[in-house]
């Protein structure tokens, strides 16, 4: 599967526009390599909206949930460097979830993606229901199609710690469900997003507040490229 670990860290964001240029710095020179140092971290993506909001979306990928409480990566919460705790204050409507990852199709990673955000129906048997179409008639078939490349079920499973870094920043929105999507082809991309994540699809097995954007691959880094 092209998830690199059974969990993820997925963070949406705006910056404040007269700090997106260094913002990208920091993140590409700083911020990723520091992040995929930490053990369990294996693989980081930024990218950039091409519709929709918010502007960011980054992708962690780690070994397992519990990476993401780990000692190594609290210390760096914590002690935030002189010039992330200066890039702080300039985030926007932060959302960042600590995710199991429920599914993961296809191999590799488009350079285009779609993010889907949602909340799950409240009843057990209904987000049953709705975990089982997805997984098993809406994603699974999505990477075989000509144009597409992965797809993703994202569940928020753990309640990030309050940190000296969310301090300076203020305080993180929360993430329910996501899914993840991407491709090599805008208009396969598009057509997935309409005919099987449309929201109409999503409400009438039980999701609510759904919202959708498109993104456009950024920067990437690994673990392994740390080394």
């Amino acid at each position: 599967m092209p998830m690199l670990g059974s969990a993820a860290m997925l963070l949406s964001f705006d910056v404040a526009p007269e700090a997106v240029a260094e913002h990208d710095d920091w993140h590409t020179h700083e911020h990723l390599p520091e992040r995929l140092s930490i053990p369990g971290f294996l693989r980081g993506t930024r990218w950039v909206a091409q519709s929709g909001q918010p502007r960011y979306l980054v992708v962690y990928e780690v070994a397992q949930l519990e990476t993401l409480a780990s000692e190594p990566y609290m210390a760096r919460l914590n002690n935030p460097s002189a010039w992330t705790a200066r890039m702080m204050p300039h985030y926007r409507g932060m959302s960042r979830g600590f995710c199991s990852v429920s599914g993961s199709f296809g191999f590799g990673v488009g350079h285009i993606a779609t993010l889907v955000r949602f909340k799950p129906p409240p009843q057990a048997q209904a987000v049953a229901g709705l975990r089982e179409w997805l997984l098993h008639h809406a994603l699974a078939p999505l990477p075989a199609q000509p144009g597409m490349g992965s797809a993703h079920l994202l569940e928020g499973a753990m309640t990030p710690a309050m940190t000296n870094e969310q301090r300076i920043r203020g305080a993180d929105a929360g993430v329910d469900w996501a899914l993840l999507l991407t491709a090599y082809s805008p208009a396969a991309l598009a057509a997935a997003a309409v005919s099987e994540m449309a929201s109409t699809q999503l409400e009438s097995r039980g999701a609510s507040g759904v919202i959708a954007a498109e993104y456009k691959l950024h920067y990437c880094l690994t673990h392994d490229e740390m080394r």
